[in-house]
C-alpha cells in the first residue's frame, strides 16, 4: 500500500505546467526566485509539502534566499500547494538493510548529476547547469568544483584508468577530458548536437549515444577521430555486453540496438509494445539484458542471444517511470523516478520479489547511477543537488516477527 512520505518530498521538476500561479502574497517573489531555473507554473503538477518548515528545507537545497523574502515564499507554498498522496510510493518491505550517504554538492542549481567512482575511491560528478565538474572525497567529505566551458552543460561523466575525467558535452556537441591535477581541459568537437551518455569499451576506444541527434558514436582518444552512425529515435543508455558487443536503450522506439564495436552496425531487439521506451539498461553475469521500461512502469530482462524477452511490473505501478538501472551480483536495482519521493527498488530475479526504500532527499530524480569497486551504489538527486551512495548492511534473512519493524518504518514515512 502507499505510504505517507518524510518532509523531503518535494518538487516535481521535470515536467512543466502553463497554469497561472494563485493569487496571494509571495506569487511574485515565486516568479522571481525559482524561473531562473525553471517554470514556477510546475508547482501545479508537483508534489508539495504541508509545513512551512519542509518548504523551506527544500528552498535551501534550491537557492540561498535572505530573510523575509525565504518566509513569504515558504508561507505562499505552504498554502497552495500541499503534498499530493497519489505521488507516495508503494514501499515493499523486507529483509535486506541498506545504508544510504548523501551530500548536498556546494554550488546550489548545478542539478548534479551522473555520479561515477574514479580509480583513486574518489566521488565526481557533473553540474549540468553550472557547467561543472565536481570531485568528493567520501572519506573526509571533502569538495572541490571544476569550471567546464560555459555552454558545455555535462550531461554525464566517465573515468578512465590513467585517472582523467571525460565528459559530455550536452550543450556544445563536444566529449571533453578534464586533467584533475591542473584543471586543463581538452575539447573533441563531434559534430552531433547532443552527446548523452559515454564509456569506455575493452578495445580503448570511447563510445556514446547522441539522444536528440539520433546516433551513436566511436571516439579514438588517441588521434581525436570520431565515426558515428545513425539509429532509431532517441538513443539513451549505454553498456558493453559479455560478449564485447555494445547494448544502447532508446528512448524513442521499443527497442534495444546491439552494436558491433567495430563497425558501427546495430541489430535492433524489438521490445513488446509499441509504446515501450527503453532508458537505461545493465548487462547480468550470464550475458542477459536488464533494462527499464520507463514508460510502462515495468524492468525487463532481455537474453541477447534468443531475442526472448521477460518482463515484471514495478510495485508502484504503471506510471512509476523506472530510470535508471544496475545490476550487482545479479541483484536488479532500479529507481521508480515517477514517485515522490524517488523510490530505491531492488529486484531479486530468482525469487522475483522486490523490496524499496525512499530516498532521503528524494525530490527528484535517480536519472543514472554508478556501481563502485566495493559494490555500493552511486545515486543522485538533481532538484535537490545531492549525491549519494548506497550501502547494504550484512544481515541474516529474520527468523522472527518482523512487524514491529516494519511499524517503525511506517511511522517514520508519516511524518
Amino acid at each position: 500500500m502507499p505510504y505517507k512520505m518524510p518532509s523531503t518530498v518535494g518538487l516535481l521538476l521535470f515536467v512543466s505546467s502553463v497554469l497561472a500561479l494563485p493569487q496571494g502574497e509571495g506569487e511574485a517573489l515565486v516568479r522571481e526566485s525559482c524561473s531562473t531555473c525553471h517554470r514556477p507554473e510546475i508547482l501545479d503538477r508537483a508534489q508539495g509539502y504541508d509545513t512551512i518548515d519542509e518548504w523551506r528545507q527544500l528552498m535551501a537545497s534550491m537557492i540561498q534566499l535572505d530573510e523575509p523574502r525565504a518566509d513569504i515564499i515558504a508561507r505562499y507554498l505552504t498554502q497552495h500547494f500541499k503534498s499530493k498522496p497519489e505521488l507516495y510510493p508503494t514501499l515493499i518491505s523486507g529483509h535486506i538493510e541498506i545504508e544510504i550517504d548523501e551530500w548536498m554538492v556546494p554550488t546550489l542549481g548545478q542539478r548534479s548529476r551522473d555520479p561515477i567512482e574514479a580509480p583513486d575511491g574518489t566521488i565526481w560528478w557533473t553540474g549540468m547547469w553550472a557547467s561543472l565538474a565536481g570531485q568528493l572525497d567520501p572519506a573526509t567529505g571533502e569538495f572541490r568544483e571544476y569550471p567546464l566551458p560555459p555552454t558545455a552543460k555535462p550531461h554525464s561523466i566517465v573515468p578512465d584508468d590513467a585517472g582523467f575525467i571525460w565528459y559530455l558535452g550536452n550543450g556544445n556537441g563536444t566529449v571533453g577530458r578534464l586533467t584533475p591535477l591542473t584543471g586543463e581541459i581538452r575539447e573533441y568537437q563531434t559534430g552531433l548536437a547532443d552527446p548523452h551518455t559515454g564509456l569506455f569499451h575493452p578495445n580503448g576506444y570511447f563510445y556514446f549515444t547522441a539522444q536528440r541527434a539520433g546516433a551513436v558514436a566511436r571516439l579514438d582518444p588517441t588521434t581525436g577521430d570520431i565515426t558515428h552512425m545513425d539509429t532509431r529515435a532517441r538513443p539513451y543508455g549505454i553498456k558493453v555486453g559479455a560478449n564485447g558487443l555494445i547494448y544502447v536503450a532508446f528512448n524513442g522506439d521499443n527497442a534495444i540496438g546491439e552494436v558491433n564495436p567495430e563497425t558501427l552496425e546495430i541489430h535492433y531487439f524489438t521490445i513488446p509494445h509499441e509504446d515501450s521506451r527503453i532508458r537505461r539498461l545493465d548487462v547480468g553475469s550470464d550475458g542477459s539484458i536488464w533494462y527499464v521500461n520507463s514508460a510502462r512502469g515495468k524492468i525487463g530482462q532481455l537474453n541477447p542471444v534468443t531475442g526472448k524477452v521477460r518482463e515484471w511490473d514495478s510495485p508502484s505501478g504503471p506510471n512509476s517511470h523506472p530510470y535508471a538501472i544496475a545490476v550487482i551480483d545479479d541483484i536488479v536495482w532500479y529507481n521508480e523516478s515517477g514517485q515522490r519521493p524517488d523510490a530505491l527498488v531492488r529486484f531479486d530475479p530468482e525469487s522475483e520479489t522486490f523490496q524499496s526504500w525512499a530516498i532521503p532527499s528524494g525530490i527528484g530524480i535517480i536519472r543514472h547511477v554508478w556501481v563502485t569497486e566495493d559494490k555500493a551504489l552511486l545515486i543522485h538527486q538533481s532538484s535537490s543537488n545531492h549525491i549519494g551512495r548506497v550501502r547494504l548492511i550484512e544481515s541474516e534473512p529474520p527468523h522472527e516477527d518482523t512487524s514491529a519493524q516494519i511499524g517503525a518504518q511506517n511511522e517514520l514515512l508519516a511524518r
